[in-house]
């Protein structure tokens, strides 16, 4: 069996070119992988996984894949069963992938009593929020006409994209919005969507002990699209690893690509990694796939000349 398993994991690194393998090969420590686009990083994120699990570094619910929609999230499920060795005991199935939301709204529904909600609490979508909105500027005298709760959903949706301890800075009159807001929520037995990751924060630090479970049990991190998280997203990957010496935490991410700052997106997220996780190791995978040398040539002429980037 065990040389049955070595060859099927040789077979798995055949294809890689030497920094995809390096990347999938370095399993301990924190890790950034700075990928381009077309050079393969999906690759690289699904054979790590599996790499990981044939080589029984870890069970595969010990592993948590961060992804930021559900197409990539299902992308990487459906390639990590191709990888799965007959007999070797484990199904992608098993693997914590997932959008950031979703993973913590898991977290949420099997902690909801602890984390303040209701059993059954309810997501509410936009058309709800709105209502909620309206009947809160109802209630504090304030005329639709200058409200507009499509625009104060945007605040209030960024506002909660800052995480916990925001230096975010608000009006006396948001302040008051904000809290009217999320009191009808509470009393609807709702939440809305900026509050999935929000409520997971507060969890984790009203309740340690969830936390530490938490941290045991994601052995290993994997972050796709990691230029693309926000503080609230930055603070649950910080609080998962916080404590641990060299967490095995693995992030692939582009700075050059990250064009959702209007959206809470923060580049200082992938520009600091190696001061928030001490003694990283960066691999950055420069083989392009998908385009021709002209192509390539003439794009990194001009993305060369971007400030603030790793390179």
């Amino acid at each position: 069996n065990f040389v049955y398993y070595n060859k099927a994991v040789n077979l798995m690194l055949e294809n890689l070119n030497p920094e995809q393998k390096k990347a999938v090969e370095t399993t301990e420590g924190p890790l950034l992988v700075l990928s381009g686009a077309g050079t393969g990083k999906t690759r690289v994120l699904t054979t790590r996984i599996a790499y990981i699990l044939n080589n029984a570094l870890a069970q595969p619910w010990q592993v948590l894949a961060l992804t930021f929609t559900n197409k990539a999230a299902n992308e990487m499920k459906n390639r990590l069963s191709a990888f799965a060795i007959d007999g070797a005991g484990w199904y992608a199935s098993d693997v914590w992938c997932g959008t950031f939301h979703s993973v913590c709204l898991r977290i949420l529904r099997s902690n909801a009593l602890a984390a303040g909600l209701r059993q059954d609490f309810l997501i509410y979508g936009e058309d709800e929020q709105k209502a909620v909105l309206k009947n809160v500027f109802n209630n504090m005298g304030l005329d639709i006409k200058d409200f507009n709760p499509a625009d104060w959903l945007e605040r209030i949706s960024a506002i909660k994209d800052k995480g916990l301890n925001s230096d975010y800075s608000i009006s006396e009159i948001a302040e008051r919005i904000l809290t009217a807001y999320n009191e009808e929520l509470n009393r609807l037995g709702a939440v809305d969507f900026g509050d999935i990751i929000l409520k997971v924060l507060e969890l984790f630090n009203s309740y340690p002990d969830i936390l530490d479970k938490y941290q045991r049990q994601f052995r290993y991190i994997m972050v796709d699209e990691f230029q693309d998280t926000n503080k609230a997203q930055m603070q649950f990957l910080e609080l998962l690893t916080q404590g641990l010496d060299s967490p095995n935490i693995c992030c692939v991410g582009d700075d050059d690509q990250s064009i959702y700052s209007w959206r809470g997106a923060e580049i200082k997220n992938i520009l600091n990694f190696e001061k928030t996780f001490a003694g990283a190791k960066i691999i950055r995978l420069e083989t392009n796939y998908r385009s021709t040398p002209n192509i390539l040539g003439a794009a990194n002429s001009l993305i060369r000349h971007n400030q603030g980037r790793l390179g």
